[in-house]
């Protein structure tokens, strides 16, 4: 079979045998790996999975950008890291967004990471001061705002690549291209979450597409659940309850726990996307498990992808409405 240039409808959606899974940490993906000289941005990296990302990139040579909201809490995070740079950044301002990646572009680096970790979940109906459903906002939006701005960058480095921490929460729901803000529906925080991470998933599909002849190259992942991260701090036990988390007394089932991954284990697929050669030459993919994860067909099976995250027409679509809710045009070019 001879390959494909696309993902579209899942046509390069299979496993590769990377040889890793579940159970492999960062360390175990970067072995070998030398990123000397190289540049990268990671969003949300001083916490949780992302200062993980911040950690290992930086061990293994690269300049590393975090760009946080919380200055502060990030300076003690990331004390004692080498080759890290701090920038203030909020996901839910486009002026933040814009004033960030302005001063990346004057520094005339090229970019050859662009690694979009931070997210919410579970929160409150909130809107941006643009009338924008928070999640939509910070997980997806301001992705494909900052990546828009940044992309002078990335097609002068010669091989880049663009993460996006998407998440098995896809499986709540597909793009709700009606009303994705919920001005006419009654809000519901997973649906809003699942919306979101659906169109990380759809963007990077596209994204790739697009950017690969100008050598930019794109990939979406879920990184598995995993203790000891920020992501539920606003969740109220209901919530975890009705997904199956816990009890009716509030306690994590053993099962749960169980699967639960740790954080070097929860990063280790953001740093294989990001540096594995077996990705050269294949590009808008989603992967679980430090691989590239399979179709999902049954939704009594855990893990895989959903076939409407990676369906062509609705990422053509979906490219088109973030152009409208952000303002921005963005011709790959």
């Amino acid at each position: 079979m001879g390959q494909t240039n696309h993902n579209y409808q899942g046509a390069l959606q299979q496993p590769i045998g990377s040889g890793f899974g579940a159970t492999s940490t960062t360390s175990d993906v970067i072995k070998g790996i030398d990123l000397t000289g190289k540049t990268a941005i990671v969003t949300g990296g001083n916490t949780g999975i992302g200062l993980e990302t911040t950690r290992t990139l930086a061990a293994a040579g690269a300049t590393v950008i975090v760009a946080a909201r919380d200055m502060e809490k990030a300076k003690r995070n990331l004390a004692g890291i080498p080759r890290v740079e701090l920038a203030a950044m909020d996901l839910m301002s486009r002026d933040s967004i814009d004033a960030f990646a302005g001063t990346f572009l004057q520094s005339g680096r090229p970019l050859h990471l662009l690694i979009h970790n931070a997210g919410i979940m579970w929160v409150p109906l909130r809107r941006s001061s643009q009338g924008t459903e928070s999640q939509l906002a910070t997980n997806y939006l301001a992705q494909f705002q900052l990546t828009a701005r940044l992309w002078p960058a990335l097609a002068i480095a010669n091989g880049a690549r663009v993460i996006s921490v998407s998440s098995d929460g896809h499986r709540f729901a597909p793009f709700n291209f009606e009303d994705p803000n919920f001005t006419h529906r009654t809000y519901e925080t997973l649906q809003g979450y699942g919306q979101s991470k659906t169109a990380c998933i759809l963007f990077t599909l596209e994204l790739d597409y697009r950017g690969k002849d100008f050598g930019v190259r794109a990939y979406s992942l879920h990184p598995g659940s995993i203790n000891g991260t920020e992501l539920g701090r606003e969740a109220p036990l209901a919530l975890f309850q009705e997904m199956g988390f816990c009890d009716a007394d509030g306690n994590l089932l053993p099962e749960v726990a169980a699967s639960l991954k740790t954080i070097p284990q929860g990063a280790a697929t953001t740093i294989w996307c990001a540096t594995s050669p077996m990705l050269n030459q294949i590009g808008g993919v989603y992967c679980e498990d430090a691989d590239v994860a399979r179709l999902s067909y049954d939704p009594s099976v855990p893990g895989g992808v959903k076939a409407y995250s990676l369906d062509e027409i609705s990422a053509n679509r979906l490219w088109t409405i973030s152009e409208a809710l952000t303002g921005i045009s963005f011709p790959v070019g």
